[in-house]
């Protein structure tokens, strides 16, 4: 079934919503697709897109946007790239239409291959695009250059890759032919390596279902209705009436139908949030009523006489609003607004500052930026028995299943969360998002319920990452030492908690950066407004923190006439450092090591730009540098993963992975990891990837957590099962394993012995020899002054941002980013460099074209990501600076490649112009409004 049915939103126009031709009269429609005839009755304007998967099932073509914004839907029509989405399926008639289902006759062609062999595919929701687009460039430019792949690929966006290896795996297609190797690396070898991830091929084929891939057929359509308004009343007419009068609707469900607790929240002492608002909306996009119906009474349902009466009520959007004297609560238990606040002092940091040689001060603004992944949430529902299945795109199985379990008034072991691929996620996905709404349609009408949101659903109804109100102070003695820091920010949150709490406690212990502080406090406020809800954005904060940290850092080398690296590798951690939690850093410190990997390519960045600035006068270039630091996991809480694995009678190694691939390549990562510490190939390795009936819980895939954690218990759980092969053998730990087939064979010395398989009894679970095991990191609570020991392990990171700036027009030109980044352990280069480059690019969009404006930019035209044409040439270092407590050594990496890209860029800008942006991002705009005010007092200054 089709992943885009319109939603039932009142007043908020999308133009990707309407959908011309539905209830219209059908007529047979004769093309080729693929190669093959084909004929279909449909109406004549129905969307070429919905035609190819609805009507011929072919789903590797994607819906993210019905707008031709993302390119997602883009096919070859006679040759040439079309986004499908926007051509009739009339206008098809007699054309021959190739989807990514028809590049390759039973082998990949040498794109695909292509695309493997560079790790070109991440989640994989836009690879289908990608493919077919640069398909019809290698037809026509075997040999294309840079720019001639980017101008082709130009209208399809990618949220996970950065861009850079989808450029190399085209321009290296004609060299890769169809020959990719596919062997992975022989057995205790498989750390370090770079095999094609082991969920790789579905995604260059089309075949990878996502969240709206696989609807069942007799699945009834979900609408959502939602508030207009940010703060609102509301009211509900002849519901029954409307019912009866529109046929083919099987239902209207409110509030008044949830038969659990209408509540929900990732974190249980602050969870807030009704499944269906009762009475009156916190936000504008709130869900208020669903409507079910047979899928085509849906298509050409006209909601516009939807009986809702709506008063609109009085709204704050901004934290210096919802915190001023007089302003209504939002939640009527949260004084003066206020979520929670998260506190570290450490030492006297108002003495430090006073007695400083040097002090800088500031204050930057940043606003709400948009996950834009460009897959909306999209599941189906079902009843199994009495057991509620949910199949969606989702970040957290185990938390999806409790939370719809308490809305639907369901035991957790009712309920069963099957994980689709997810096309990107970045934290917003971890919330629940429709998960108990169709579980609510699906209980209440005992059909299976289908919802798949449109993009300004999508857009107006899930979280953002914070904005942030920042201000700080830090000085240092007049040998360039850090003697002391003062922060406070607050984080505007919405209407509803979310992840504030994580925010507001992450961002006091890492406002510091890496650096050593000796006298320090920061305080981070998570406040409550009618703005959209604030959660989970790769990195909980700390982005907005380093900002507000590094540009000052910037400032204060500028005032003791310091290098600006020179002086924060003056200052970074260092082995027995002691951090502002007061944690003593014992050992697997890398901030060193990557800011030194750093400093001949910032002697040459900074000599470049000296050069061209002394031969230009309208453009001006500069070199930023900015570091990073992040703890690994959840903040001084538990945070268990369970890995369990086991050899079935065939012979097969099946490792039940829970952890949710969301691109960042944990399916294929942490196989690694077990497969040598098991002792075994990875080729024998089977995956049974995150589903709550089958696979133990991994934990949700957030806070750069999985490889650190689920791959440590991955890394015990292979021990544990190589312990118990070996001692079933009788023989030493030096003992080396091999499967042939069911047996496996045990080598010590000149001694063989032969183990068959099939002789042994199974287990329920078919496993002859199995183990699971689980890993927690050892952290600390911290006590009322912020004092302990919040993460076991912290990764580390540099950035420099090489840029041109038109003084004139104030627009940027990025040149070229290098970054060094300590991973502990490569467990997969290739990987990781891929989330360098993907994490890169959203700190790009983050400091010079994102932010997201609640009623305006609410779908992907408005709201501008970066395209493959805005992210330079990317060097990438990385450090290996092994940790005792990751495995192998190995560290998180996810959050920790954003978190430096804005500053530095911001800080190559103020290079360039003398100017500091403090309204974060960094438009043309408020480059050119700062420069003009440089400028002004340059010539009050003249005229004294």
């Amino acid at each position: 079934m089709s992943q885009n049915w319109p939603d039932a939103r009142e007043a908020l126009p999308d133009p990707g919503s309407a959908q011309p031709g539905f209830g219209a009269a059908r007529a047979d429609i004769a093309f080729e697709v693929n190669g093959t005839a084909v004929s279909v009755n449909v109406p004549p304007l129905r969307r070429l897109s919905l035609v190819l998967r609805d009507e011929l099932l072919l789903t590797g073509t994607k819906i993210g946007c019905d707008a031709g914004d993302c390119g997602a839907c883009t096919v070859l029509v006679d040759g040439d790239p079309v986004c499908a989405c926007l051509m009739s399926a009339a206008s098809a008639a007699g054309t021959a239409v190739t989807s990514v289902e028809g590049l390759a006759n039973g082998r990949l062609s040498a794109l695909q291959a292509s695309f493997l062999a560079h790790g070109a595919a991440q989640c994989g929701i836009c690879t289908p695009a990608l493919l077919v687009a640069a398909t019809a460039l290698l037809d026509k430019q075997p040999s294309p250059t840079e720019a001639e792949v980017q101008d082709a690929l130009g209208g399809i966006l990618c949220r996970c890759t950065g861009y850079r290896k989808i450029i190399a795996a085209v321009m290296d297609a004609s060299l890769q032919g169809a020959s990719l190797d596919f062997r992975l690396p022989r057995s205790g070898h498989a750390i370090g390596s770079s095999p094609v991830r082991l969920d790789g091929v579905p995604k260059v084929t089309g075949a990878e279902k996502f969240g709206g891939d696989s609807f069942p057929a007799d699945a009834l359509a979900v609408l959502v209705v939602r508030s207009p308004h940010y703060h609102a009343s509301f009211a509900f007419g002849d519901l029954d009436g409307w019912t009866k009068a529109h046929p083919g609707i099987a239902g209207v469900f409110t509030a008044a139908d949830i038969p659990g607790k209408n509540c929900f929240g990732v974190i249980g002492p602050f969870a807030d949030q009704p499944a269906l608002a009762e009475g009156f909306a916190r936000l504008r996009g709130e869900a208020v009523a669903l409507v079910a119906g047979e899928r085509e009474a849906m298509l050409d349902l006209d909601l516009s006489d939807f009986p809702i009466r709506w008063t609109e009520l009085p709204h704050v959007l901004q934290s210096c609003e919802a915190r001023a004297g007089g302003a209504k609560l939002i939640h009527e238990n949260r004084a003066a607004n206020l979520l929670t606040s998260g506190f570290v002092e450490r030492g006297d940091p108002e003495a430090a500052l006073a007695g400083a040689a040097f002090t800088v001060s500031g204050a930057i603004d940043t606003s709400y930026v948009e996950h834009a992944y460009i897959e909306p949430e999209a599941g189906y529902a079902y009843l199994d028995g009495d057991t509620l299945v949910v199949v969606a795109c989702t970040q957290a199985p185990y938390m999806d299943r409790d939370e719809t379990a308490k809305v639907l008034g369901l035991a957790v072991d009712k309920v069963r969360i099957v994980p689709t691929a997810t096309g990107g996620g970045f934290g917003s996905k971890l919330d629940v998002s429709l998960q108990p709404l169709i579980g609510l349609v699906a209980m209440k009408t005992g059909r299976p319920a289908a919802l798949a949101y449109t993009r300004t659903e999508s857009m107006i109804s899930t979280t953002k990452r914070h904005p942030a109100e920042m201000r700080a102070t830090i000085g240092a003695d007049a040998d360039g030492i850090v003697t002391g820091m003062i922060f406070e920010g607050d984080f505007n949150t919405g209407a509803y908690a979310s992840w504030g709490p994580t925010v507001a406690n992450r961002v006091p212990v890492h406002a510091s950066g890496p650096y050593a502080t000796p006298n320090y406090r920061a305080e981070g406020r998570a406040i409550h407004t009618h703005g959209p809800i604030s959660g989970a954005f790769r990195g909980f904060g700390v982005p907005q923190a380093t900002i507000m940290q590094e540009t000052l850092y910037d400032e204060l080398a500028g005032k003791l006439g310091m290098d600006r690296l020179d002086f924060r590798l003056k200052n970074c951690l260092r082995n027995g450092s002691e951090t502002v939690t007061g944690q003593l850093l014992e050992s697997g410190v890398g901030i060193a090591e990557c800011l030194e990997s750093l400093q001949p390519h910032w002697v040459r960045a900074t000599a470049d730009a000296d050069a061209f600035n002394r031969a230009s006068r309208d453009r001006k270039r500069g070199v930023g540098v900015a570091s990073c630091w992040y703890g690994c996991g959840n903040t001084s809480l538990p945070n268990p993963s369970t890995i369990r694995v086991g050899i079935a009678a065939d012979g097969t190694v099946i490792l039940h992975q829970g952890a949710v691939d969301i691109g960042q390549g944990s399916n294929t990562v942490i196989a690694q990891i077990c497969a040598d510490a098991l002792g075994l190939p990875l080729e024998k390795f089977q995956l049974k990837s995150a589903d709550t009936a089958i696979t133990p819980d991994a934990g949700k895939t957030s806070a750069s957590r999985q490889t650190f954690v689920t791959g440590k218990a991955a890394e015990k759980a292979g021990r544990a099962l190589r312990e118990t092969i070996l001692r079933f053998a009788n023989v030493s730990e030096n003992a080396a394993l091999q499967l042939d087939g069911p047996v496996i064979v045990i080598r010590e010395g000149e001694a063989t012995r032969r183990v068959d398989l099939a002789t042994l009894d199974v287990d329920t679970e078919g496993f002859v020899f199995r183990a699971e095991e689980t890993y927690d990191p050892p952290t600390l609570p911290l006590d009322a002054r912020g004092q302990g020991k919040p993460y076991a392990v912290y990764g580390y990171g540099v950035q420099i941002a090489e840029l041109e700036v038109d003084l004139k027009l104030g627009t940027v030109k990025l040149l070229k980013i290098t970054a060094a980044h300590d991973v502990g352990k490569a467990i997969n280069p290739l990987l990781a460099e891929g989330q360098i480059e993907g994490g890169i690019a959203q700190g790009i969009g983050m400091a010079l074209m994102e932010e997201y404006i609640p009623g305006r930019t609410e779908n992907l035209h408005d709201y501008l990501i970066p395209t493959i044409g805005d992210v330079p040439p990317i060097e990438t270092i990385l450090i290996e600076v092994p940790d005792p407590e990751g495995p192998f050594g190995a560290k998180g990496l996810g959050e920790h490649v954003l978190i430096p890209t804005a500053p530095a860029i911001l800080n190559a800008i103020r290079h360039a112009t003398g100017v500091l942006v403090t309204k974060i991002p960094a438009t043309p705009t408020r480059i050119r409004a700062g420069i003009r005010e440089k400028d002004g007092i340059r010539e009050k200054e003249a005229r004294r």
